[in-house]
């Protein structure tokens, strides 16, 4: 594996010390034409993977509503330092059950479609953070069920 010296170099890697479940902000370098800045990004590590020169984290937040994630490669020279703000407690070392809760609660399928009345394909629910009227939901449900039957009343196929 001569190769990987080449790429990452003979130094090892300093790791700091910080594990899935602990919410961190990492600096990281922002080229922008001759300039360079420091961005930061502070989230929940969800994911770490690899070992040695390429070990990633993934962390993830929420901005918005919208959750966001990004995956930082361990030795790069763009990440310049990282913070541990919070330990966290966990008993897994993949998040990925963070990406369908809200706040501290945990969302059901059954509680989405209640509160949202739409899933995607893969039973995935779409949660809006807008606050629908009393009785929307019922319209909702009545419009999916008929953008679900083919136009002109035909019958799908193998039925």
């Amino acid at each position: 594996m001569d190769w990987l010296k080449l790429v990452h170099g003979t130094a090892p890697v300093k790791a700091p010390a910080f594990r899935t479940g602990d919410e961190v902000r990492v600096w990281y370098k922002i080229l922008e034409k001759e300039k360079e800045r420091l961005g930061q990004f502070e989230g929940t590590v969800i994911r770490c993977r690899g070992a040695g020169p390429s070990k990633t984290f993934t962390v993830r937040r929420v901005t918005y509503g919208q959750g966001v994630e990004r995956c930082f490669p361990l030795d790069a020279k763009i990440v310049a330092r990282i913070e541990v703000l919070r330990r966290g407690s966990v008993r897994r070392s993949r998040l990925y059950f963070l990406r369908h809760t809200i706040g501290k609660t945990r969302l059901t399928s059954e509680e989405a479609t209640q509160a949202s009345g739409r899933i995607t394909e893969a039973g995935v629910p779409i949660v809006d953070a807008t606050v629908e009227p009393p009785g929307a939901g019922e319209k909702a449900e009545h419009a999916l069920a008929a953008n679900d039957q083919p136009a002109g009343g035909a019958k799908p196929k193998g039925a």
